[in-house]
């Protein structure tokens, strides 16, 4: 396996050095449009892993399909990452189909709100853009397994596994996101200081949620909608939960039978209350406008304000947790609620591989992924989310000990 990862910074930085310690690719090309950020990371790897020669850098715009195609092309590259924004994902996606290679992504090609009723109904959702084009994929016998991250990513795998092993009938998946993270400025201050993309989260929390129900299909509702309190694990506790636009809703229900699906995000009253200030005043657009003579997005402002996530791990502390809450009917028959979750803490990222929890748990799923691939053990064409495929190896992989494994367990938490 030769693997192109498009992005070094945070995500990318951290997929690297997961990376680094299996054996399962030759070749792992590190490419950023600014190439010096590239070379960081394979220097970075290089100094935890001497004599390690398999990751080389790469220039490449990630904005032109041609580009990504040339540089796959040159690389031999086998599969591509995209460890960037959603807002390149179909460059990315493109060019690496007209590579010939196979591709991942941690989040789905964007979504346009409906232009009458927003908050009442879907306009073009989230991954419509790469599903439009599964039949091509497939036709080529290529694969493009899409929102293998996270969440999209790990919260999937739960709903497979959910599904074949521990539900006969699923009422809802609600995917359930919560942390109890604080940055402290140099002073020992808690400061404001996201732990993932600005710009990734102003899209997603500031478009119309998307749920999904099997009698009425996937519709829309108001920013921050339906509130509710759910109690996470390993000591983070309760946490205020709201409805975001996210990829799990627009994946589960093509693979996995269920009545609801949901998506829910732990923000908290002042993360709120900032979206909502960034919204009125309209610095959430991403639309260039002119500020004496120069053409920007005030999105891409607001993002360049604030301190990068990836830079933000030695001053944070706390843990963070994404899962997936289901409800129904277990396999004896019995009424069933069971949250599947895995926990990180900061304090282990930075300690073993120097990056902060959030982007670490982002950047180990499509690591297993790659591997699973690499081995055989997954297997498909077209445009799958990772619902299409079994659970249990992926599951195992990442629970188990180093060397075997990737030693970050899972839990079951019965409610």
């Amino acid at each position: 396996m030769r693997v192109l990862m498009i992005g070094s910074g945070g995500v990318g930085d951290a997929a690297a050095r997961i990376a680094a310690e299996r054996g399962f690719f030759e070749r792992w090309v590190v490419a950023d449009y600014d190439v010096t950020r590239a070379q960081r990371t394979v220097a970075a790897v290089a100094g935890r892993h001497p004599g390690e020669a398999r990751f080389v850098a790469a220039q490449v715009d990630a904005s032109s399909a041609e580009a990504v195609m040339a540089l796959a092309r040159e690389h031999g590259a086998t599969h591509v990452l995209n460890a960037v924004d959603p807002k390149f994902n179909m460059p990315i996606f493109t060019g690496a189909k007209a590579a010939g290679a196979d591709y991942l992504d941690m989040a789905m090609s964007l979504s346009q709100r409906h232009p009458e009723q927003p908050y009442e109904k879907v306009g073009v959702m989230l991954g419509d853009e790469q599903f439009a084009v599964a039949g091509e994929w497939e036709a080529d016998g290529r694969l493009a397994l899409v929102g293998i991250g996270v969440e999209p990513g790990l919260s999937d795998v739960f709903a497979r596994y959910a599904a074949d092993h521990l539900f006969s009938e699923i009422d809802e998946l609600g995917t359930r996101d919560g942390a109890n993270l604080v940055v402290h400025d140099d002073d020992g201050n808690e400061v404001f200081a996201p732990s993932f993309s600005m710009w990734t989260t102003i899209e997603e929390c500031l478009n119309p949620p998307v749920v999904w129900e099997k009698d009425r299909g996937w519709f829309t509702t108001a920013p921050f909608s339906e509130p509710e309190v759910f109690d996470f694990p390993e000591g983070i506790g309760p946490v205020e939960c709201v409805n975001v636009e996210h990829e799990e809703v627009l994946l589960m229900p093509r693979w996995v039978d269920a009545r609801r699906v949901t998506f829910k995000y732990g923000l908290g009253d002042e993360f709120i209350g900032i979206l909502k200030v960034l919204n009125t005043l309209g610095l959430d657009r991403t639309e260039p406008i002119t500020v004496k003579g120069v053409q920007v997005s005030p999105r891409d402002v607001v993002a360049a304000a604030l301190p990068d996530p990836a830079t933000i791990g030695p001053r944070m502390t706390g843990k963070t947790c994404a899962g997936l809450f289901v409800t129904g009917t277990g396999k004896d028959g019995q009424p069933r609620r069971t949250y599947l979750y895995h926990v990180v803490d900061n304090a282990e990222t930075m300690a073993a591989y120097d990056a902060q929890c959030v982007v670490w748990q982002t950047a180990v799923n499509p690591v297993v992924a790659l591997e699973l691939l690499a081995r055989g053990t997954w297997k498909g064409a077209g445009v799958l989310g990772p619902e299409a495929f079994d659970a249990v190896p992926f599951l195992d992989l990442l629970a188990a000990a180093k060397p075997e494994g990737y030693g970050s367990p899972w839990g079951i938490d019965e409610r």
